[in-house]
């Protein structure tokens, strides 16, 4: 009968993860909707702007470029990792930690690289071993355009003052509830447009009245476009740790239910082979009796 008590705890043990698991679930659900509704609507925006700045800059002549897209040798860089403060969500943050690696190795490989984390599981990976410029997980108790802005400026300023050569954002782009995309992308400098000769000259020809002039508006534009581009990273990656948990969660809550069922199936055998070894010694004794 031990045996059958260790087993009923063990069914009741599982029972009740599988209730967490379940829970975490629906509240994953339910936070991925609003989460992939606001990165969905914010995209084509964003694509636009990113568009509308890459057409105007490449009809500019000369160095009439901005500070912000200068090239130079790159000897400090920093890398901007955005994952999620709590786990249980898959690979969703191992894969981020995978990717800066990679990039230590590789691109990175022989530069001297520092790090500002957005969210928690970053920073503790980072911390061990990097050099942490400031951690902005307290970003993810209020995400908003206002609250990303002022980040992105602090990293403008950095790039502007020569304190970095290279910004790089490492973050999880939401495909769907059970796709994530590890995204590498360089924040700073901007990356000059290549065209070919056909289109540059299409809209040369364009007779486009600028006012103000297209330097004017171009500066105007940058920093909205970098605000953006940060901004988007950050909601990308709200949504894919939604979508990471829920989909986990999922699949915690179908292998408990799997795992009870087999318990129960050996929580009655063993039942069912103990009730037979009494039926059988009662039998035994009562035989011995009427011997």
């Amino acid at each position: 009968m031990a045996n059958l008590k260790e087993i009923r705890n063990r069914i009741s043990s599982v029972s009740s993860t599988m209730q967490i698991t379940s829970a975490m679930k629906m509240v994953s659900a339910a936070k991925l909707k609003k989460a992939q509704d606001a990165i969905t609507a914010m995209r084509p925006y964003s694509d636009k702007l990113t568009e509308i700045l890459q057409s105007l800059s490449s009809t500019l002549e000369g160095d009439a470029g901005s500070v912000y897209a200068e090239q130079r040798d790159v000897e400090r860089a920093l890398v901007v990792a955005v994952t999620s403060n709590r786990g249980l969500a898959g690979a969703f943050n191992s894969n981020i930690i995978k990717e800066l690696i990679r990039l230590n190795q590789n691109e990175l490989k022989g530069v001297a690289v520092s790090y500002m984390t957005v969210g928690k599981k970053a920073n503790d990976f980072v911390s061990k071993d990097g050099t942490v410029l400031s951690n902005k997980s307290d970003l993810f108790d209020d995400i908003s355009f206002e609250n990303v802005a002022v980040i992105a400026e602090e990293l403008m300023e950095l790039f502007a003052t020569n304190e970095f050569d290279k910004i790089i954002l490492v973050y999880n782009s939401f495909k769907n509830a059970a796709t994530q995309i590890v995204r590498t992308e360089d924040f700073l400098p901007l990356k000059p447009v290549a065209q070919d000769a056909e289109a540059l000259q299409k809209q040369k020809e364009m007779d486009y009245i600028f006012e103000p002039s297209k330097i004017e508006i171009i500066e105007e534009l940058i920093p909205k476009s970098l605000k953006m581009q940060l901004y988007k990273a950050v909601r990308d990656s709200w949504a894919s740790e939604h979508g990471a948990r829920m989909t986990a969660m999922h699949k915690a809550t179908d292998n408990a239910t799997e795992l009870r069922d087999q318990l129960k199936l050996t929580y009655n055998k063993a039942r069912q082979a103990a009730i037979t070894n009494e039926i059988l010694e009662i039998v035994g004794g009562a035989e011995a009796l009427n011997d």
